[in-house]
Order: structure tokens, then C-alpha cells, then sequence
């Protein structure tokens, strides 16, 4: 996730799990967005149809989003029932292709990569387009390389290909409050990375080697669905920087520039209307 939604997000939740009543500013802007991303959810499901279905894709992303939907600013999408939606449309047979509407800054790494095989599965059943529409970021872009086709819009961004963890240090605030904290435990590494002390050399080491080992499963996976080397996606994807439309074309982190309506109709474009019922009986007898 970039880490100004995240500073938004967990700001919330802070406030949340402290008791405290949200801001006026905060509530609004929950508020606003929520109206949003119903409308614009409202407009997806409009657009599905022709053989088109398309599934928003948007907020936060988190395994079982859902759950702190009200918390979380302009939503959030659990992966988990991304993936439920993923397969209905597979499933029903009025569906030709799937188009994900993409408008997030990512989120956690749980699920996704999980969604992000579903998809590259999908594939050989339906084709799968996606859109940054107007933003597919870390997580988020995770996700949509995974698609057969991947579009931006004119004004979009993409890519903050990489994975990032946070440790607070807050004893030096505890001690100047005078607060005294001590952590009764058993297992070696069961406080390991806790607040209340600074981390050791051990467990930085140990907290890189996570954010390494996700890293590499998120380079490996945009690699075998971009069709390209994990080095060109580590070096020329914008090494964790989000990048504009038209770079992220030139380095191939997306097929094209497209508003929302032109990639909707380039894919009706492509949908072969279906012999009359008497035209096929005339192929069946043509066939005897």
C-alpha cells in the first residue's frame, strides 16, 4: 500500500480502537467516499452486460476487507469476495469476458496473491481485461497484471511494485510520560518487534528477510503474467515508484491508454454475434 492511504487508514483505526469519536473532516470524507464508490459501483453493474461483466475493484485491499468497510475511508475490497465474484462470472454462461475496474492504492499482502493466480487462471477460460481506473498501486497492480489485457486511463497511475513494513519505536515517548512497560512472554522470538523497545540488529534482519520473501512472490508473479523477466520487472517497472500513463506504457507496465468506455468498447467490439436458431439448424443439416 502507498503509504499516505496507509497513514489515512490506520489513523482511523487508531481513533477507532482508542474510543474516540471521528473528526467532522474525517466522517465527511468517509462519508464522500462511500457515495462514490457506489456510484461508481452502481455504473459497473450498469456496464455489465453485451457479455461483459465487470467488477469494481476498489479502496483499500485487504483479505476480508469487508469487515472495517466503514472504517476505511473510500472502501475497501476484500480479496475474498473479489475472488467469489471472480468465479460467478466464470461460471455463468451469458458472460464472454470480465473487465476489472481497478481504483485502489493497494493494501495487504494477504490474498493477493492468492486472487492474482485466480485470475492468471481465468484466463484460459475468458479473456480478462483490467483498468487503472484511475489508480492500480502496489497490491492493486499486483492484481491487475494478472489480466489478459491491462489499461490505463489518460490521467491514471500505476505500479509501487514492492513491499514495505513499519515499526514504531514509541519508548522514548513512554519514558517521557513516565509509563513503564514490560512484556511477559514465552518463545524466544514471541515480542520480537514490539513497540515498547527499539529493534535489534536480529530483528531487522529478520522483518527485511519477510518483506524480501513477499517482494520476490510479487516480482515472480508480475514476471510469468507480463510475459517477462523477474530482473526487467525489479529494474525497469519503476523500482517502487508510481508512474503516469504514458511511462507506464514505455516501460511495459501496462498494453495501452484508455478511458473506462473506450476499453468497454473495444471489448464489445470483439464479441461475435450468435447464429439465429435457424441459421444453425441449417448448418446442422448442411452437416448431414
Amino acid at each position: 500500500m502507498r503509504p499516505e492511504s496507509l497513514r489515512v487508514f490506520a489513523g482511523v483505526l487508531h481513533r477507532w480502537q482508542k474510543g474516540m469519536p471521528m473528526s467532522d473532516t474525517t466522517l465527511t470524507s468517509i462519508q464522500e467516499g462511500q457515495s462514490v464508490r457506489a456510484v461508481r459501483t452502481q455504473s459497473s453493474q450498469k456496464t455489465s452486460g453485451g457479455g461483459i461483466a465487470v467488477l469494481p475493484l476498489y479502496g483499500v485491499l485487504t483479505q476480508r476487507g469487508n469487515m472495517v468497510d466503514a472504517l476505511s475511508g473510500p472502501g475497501s475490497t476484500s480479496t475474498q469476495m473479489f475472488t467469489a465474484a471472480l468465479q460467478d462470472a466464470l461460471a455463468d454462461e451469458t458472460v464472454g469476458q470480465i473487465l476489472i475496474d481497478i481504483d485502489s492504492p493497494g493494501g495487504s499482502v494477504y490474498g493477493v496473491a492468492e486472487l492474482a493466480s485466480e485470475i492468471l487462471n481465468a484466463r484460459s477460460q475468458k479473456p480478462v481485461v483490467a483498468i487503472a481506473n484511475s489508480l492500480a498501486a502496489s497490491a492493486a497492480y499486483w492484481v491487475g497484471s494478472a489480466a489478459t489485457e491491462f489499461y490505463c486511463t489518460p490521467g491514471g497511475e500505476v505500479g509501487s511494485i514492492g513491499v514495505w513494513q513499519a515499526h514504531e519505536d514509541i519508548s522514548g515517548a513512554l519514558l517521557y510520560e513516565g509509563i513503564d512497560v514490560t512484556l511477559i512472554s514465552a518463545g524466544k522470538y514471541k515480542v520480537e518487534g514490539n513497540p515498547y523497545e527499539p529493534l535489534t540488529e536480529e530483528a531487522t534482519a529478520f522483518l527485511q528477510s519477510r518483506v524480501d520473501e513477499y517482494y520476490s512472490v510479487f516480482v515472480e508473479s508480475v514476471a510469468t503474467a507480463r510475459g517477462i523477466s523477474s530482473e526487467n520487472v525489479i529494474n525497469g517497472m519503476g523500482q517502487g515508484r508510481v508512474v503516469g500513463a504514458t511511462t507506464a506504457v514505455s516501460l511495459g507496465m501496462v498494453d495501452g491508454v484508455m478511458a473506462f468506455d473506450q476499453v468497454v468498447s473495444l471489448m464489445q467490439s470483439r464479441v461475435k454475434p450468435k447464429a439465429s436458431r435457424l441459421s444453425q439448424a441449417r448448418n446442422s443439416l448442411a452437416l448431414i
